[in-house]
């Protein structure tokens, strides 16, 4: 298995004394190049917790993050920057756009920041896959959700990182907006080799990815690999060997998934 980004026991202590809490209990786990790879757990379970210390945007108690062979541990700030910089593509639920910015300057700033000439072919090509072509001129508040998280997957993609954490990335969008993020996500991985990692809650989302890492009380309980939105429905439900409370907690978001997604976010796609 050739293994883009890897934890190792990892430990992540939030407060100290009776209000310390483990987000992360010993963790190891490995993400596989050119695979897509969603994380998943109830709510506190830790799962956001382990991709911000993955992605190099948080540091662990203890433990080891490795990304595309570099002890990430080892790294001093400067260094931390030009590792996300260059080899970290990120995917937020909230977009985080530059307002002032169009969306071709937003989709090259990682690159423009890095002092490197932008890759017209491959600039161009990402482009025309998320359908953003007529829209690069456009400033964020002028774009729908949708055409903003597709303007949030260029800019991820187009620097050519070796992965890229998305965190609920269709958190904020209608069901067909999130299912053109999934689709090109997808295609990332299947056509360009790209390697991806998501947190989710929701399995339809999870269904797009070849393999599920299950997470409760700071832990990773399971895997799935060829995962079916059912498959991922009943999991949730059940999550053996964890306390009684995180599957319950894990039914009841299952039960409102569509409740909790709102219902339009702007004029379509």
């Amino acid at each position: 298995m050739d293994t883009v980004a890897s934890a190792w026991e990892l430990v992540k202590i939030y407060g100290k004394g009776e209000a310390e809490v483990h987000a992360l209990d010993g963790v190891s786990v490995d993400f596989e190049r050119g695979r897509f790879t969603a994380i998943m757990g109830p709510s506190g379970s830790g799962k956001s917790t382990l991709m911000h210390c993955m992605a190099a945007l948080d540091k662990p108690t203890s433990g080891t993050v490795v990304v595309d062979g570099t002890d990430v541990s080892r790294l001093g700030d400067r260094a931390l920057t030009k590792l996300r910089r260059d080899r970290v593509g990120f995917v937020f639920q909230a977009f985080n756009l530059v307002p002032t910015l169009t969306a071709a300057e937003n989709i090259t700033l990682p690159v423009d920041i890095a002092g490197r000439r932008v890759d017209r072919t491959w600039f161009d090509q990402v482009i025309g896959i998320l359908g953003l072509g007529d829209r690069l001129g456009h400033k964020p508040s002028e774009l729908s959700g949708g055409q903003q998280q597709r303007v949030a997957c260029a800019r991820a993609l187009v620097s050519r990182p070796s992965i890229v954490f998305a965190d609920e990335p269709t958190g904020n969008l209608d069901s067909r907006s999130a299912g053109e993020v999934l689709g090109f996500l997808r295609r990332s991985v299947d056509d360009f080799g790209q390697s991806v990692v998501m947190v989710t809650h929701d399995p339809s989302a999870a269904a797009y990815a070849d393999r599920i890492v299950f997470l409760a009380d700071g832990r990773v309980v399971d895997e799935m690999t060829e995962p079916t939105t059912e498959r991922v429905l009943d999991r949730m439900k059940r999550f053996d060997g964890t306390p009684a409370r995180h599957a319950t907690d894990a039914t009841h978001a299952t039960r409102a998934i569509d409740d909790s997604r709102p219902a339009s976010t702007g004029a379509g796609v």
